[in-house]
């Protein structure tokens, strides 16, 4: 093989980027590369395949990207960092637990009920419970997440706010094991 037959090494690397937008509908957005000089598609499939079918604006995203003749394109996401957090707390509840005591809490394995975006709320099940989990946006933004989906798989720390059980922390799902060792037998 000579010319334009031999194989072409892709180049992959890793590297950081900021959401600009994501559109859950569309599947895909584009991230602002760290050095802010290029856009990096992000597709769906590929955040699915992180655990995740959505991210919000503005969360730091670091992927396994691989240059294209349209440009760099994520192949791999590592992880999603949340959205940086004001000093008052989401929700007034909130506010009233210590980060100690929240991160003593054991992650539940849940699944949305239903989530609407425009609304800013939506409801989760915890697997053996049959009270609903109260699913706050700005809990979820600062998870990493911009919407959910009935079904999506979620772990989450719950407390019970004024009106019943709510989540105070959200991570996907297969995300979970990265966060916490798994309980020895």
């Amino acid at each position: 093989m000579t010319g334009a037959d031999e194989p072409v090494a892709e180049e992959r690397f890793r590297t950081s980027g900021t959401v600009k937008w994501f559109d859950v509908n569309r599947g895909f957005g584009f991230l602002l590369s760290a050095g802010g000089q290029e856009d990096i598609l992000l597709h769906a499939n590929v955040l699915r395949s992180y655990g995740q079918n959505s991210v919000p604006e503005g969360a730091v995203v670091e992927v396994i990207v691989q240059r294209t003749p349209r440009g760099l394109q994520a192949t791999t996401v590592l992880s999603v960092g949340t959205v940086t957090e004001s000093d008052s707390p989401p929700i007034e509840e909130l506010g009233e637990i210590d980060r100690d005591e929240l991160a003593r809490l054991p992650f539940l394995p849940a699944r949305v009920k239903w989530y609407d975006r425009l609304k800013g709320f939506g409801f989760a099940n915890v697997f053996g419970n049959e009270q609903d989990v109260f699913l706050h946006a700005e809990v979820l933004r600062r998870a990493g997440f911009a919407d959910l989906q009935p079904g999506e798989a979620l772990a989450v720390r719950v407390i019970e706010g004024r009106r019943g059980k709510m989540a105070a922390q959200v991570v996907a799902w297969d995300a979970v094991l990265r966060l916490e060792p798994p309980a020895e037998a």
